[in-house]
């Protein structure tokens, strides 16, 4: 997923699927200069982690 993408995810007032290693995710925010976002699965709020924006995939 482009940086962009991710940062119109992020911001969109409505549910959008995304998914990262196949477990639907919460996009919090995108730090668009190490091209990664911060991010939780949507049942788990608590394990937020790091990943890269090329591991994320729009459903």
């Amino acid at each position: 997923m482009n940086a962009q993408r991710a940062q119109e995810i992020a911001s969109s007032p409505e549910q959008i699927n995304v998914t990262y290693n196949g477990v639907q995710v919460y996009i919090q925010r995108v730090d668009e200069n190490n091209e990664t976002a911060r991010i939780f699965p949507l049942d788990s709020p608590q394990q937020e982690q790091e990943v890269p924006l090329s591991s994320l995939e729009e459903t």
